[in-house]
C-alpha cells in the first residue's frame, strides 16, 4: 500500500481532529475550520456531520464530494514541500488544497483571503 493509499483509506473521523487542532493551537475555531471544508468541497453541515459520523474514507470523502468549489483552482504554495498547484494525482491535489487551506487558517490569514473572496 502506498502512502496516497493509506492517506485515502484512513478514516475523515480520523483526520478531522488534527484540522480542528491545529486551527484552535493558532486561536481560531473549529467553526472556521468547517466553513473551510464546506467552501471547498460544497459539504452542508448536516453531509459534514454524517461523514464524520460515518467514519468515511478520506478518499471517499474527497472524491465523492457534492460540489467542489471552482475557485479552489487558485489555491497556490507548497505544502509539505510541493506546490500544490503542480500536483498531478487528483485526490491528492484535492486533499493538499486542503492542507493549504488550513495552514493559512493556522497562520492567521483572513476567512476572505482564505476563501478566495477577495479576489
Amino acid at each position: 500500500m502506498t502512502n496516497h493509499e493509506r492517506l485515502y483509506a484512513m478514516t475523515f473521523a480520523y483526520l478531522y481532529p488534527m484540522y480542528v487542532d491545529k486551527a484552535e493551537k493558532k486561536g481560531r475555531t473549529q467553526d472556521e475550520v468547517d466553513t473551510i471544508i464546506m467552501w471547498l468541497f460544497g459539504y452542508t453541515p448536516a453531509k459534514l456531520k454524517k461523514a464524520i459520523e460515518d467514519e468515511t474514507a478520506f478518499g471517499d470523502f474527497v472524491n465523492n464530494a457534492p460540489k467542489p468549489n471552482p475557485l479552489r483552482k487558485k489555491i497556490t504554495g507548497v505544502v509539505c514541500g510541493v506546490r500544490v498547484e503542480d500536483i498531478e494525482e487528483p485526490t491528492m491535489q484535492e486533499i493538499r488544497y486542503l492542507d493549504k487551506l488550513i495552514d493559512e487558517l493556522a497562520k492567521g490569514k483572513s476567512m476572505e483571503k482564505i476563501l478566495r473572496t477577495d479576489s
